[in-house]
């Protein structure tokens, strides 16, 4: 029989009140707690957090705090990654940014999503759906990523966007839904 936390990383529907993901919320909660309460200047410290919480990081990672997650673990972030304040991970499955990723202040990224279906909400089963987002991306100030979404490489996200589809390499895209509103060169 799977656990709780296999289920959940294959995508398939999972109990969120396992005690083994319960723990492992509360273990990045603490984490998180000591991130978002280092002082100014104890950029090291927080590095050092970041690569604490987050499954792995490339060189030069630097989130203004404060952050929020689910996990952390299951959050890869490249070389250079650099995420403005308040922004919110729900890492029920991988999220993957590759080098150069510029998130504004408030980016939502989710992969959690519940079923459609009342009666089966009311189970409480949840699922999640990993995303990936390619090299060179900048994400404008309060967009939001929905759960299975892939954003391809040197592609512009919108402040204010809520993504729902994949985001094709070397476009901008806006709006809600986002939709592909110029391609880049």
């Amino acid at each position: 029989m799977p656990s709780e936390k296999a289920k959940m990383l294959r995508g398939e529907p999972y109990d969120p009140t396992d005690t083994q993901l319960v723990a492992e919320r509360e273990r990045a909660r603490e984490i998180i707690r000591d991130f978002n309460d280092a002082a100014p200047t104890a950029t090291e410290h927080r590095r050092e957090l970041l690569e604490e919480l987050f499954g792995s990081t490339g060189a030069n990672p630097y989130v203004e705090p404060p952050i929020r997650c689910d996990y952390g673990s299951n959050i890869t972030v490249g070389d250079d990654f650099y995420a403005n304040f308040d922004c919110v991970f729900l890492d029920g499955a991988p999220i993957e940014f590759g080098d150069d990723c510029l998130l504004g202040p408030g980016v939502h990224v989710y992969t959690a999503t519940h079923p459609l279906d009342a009666n089966e909400r009311r189970a409480g089963l949840e699922s999640a759906r990993s995303i990936t987002i390619g090299d060179d991306v900048w994400i404008g100030g309060n967009a939001v990523l929905n759960p299975g979404v892939d954003v391809g490489p040197r592609s512009v996200i919108g402040s204010g966007a809520v993504v729902t589809e994949d985001v094709p390499a070397d476009v901008v895209v806006q709006g809600n839904p986002a939709t592909v509103v110029r391609e880049l060169e």
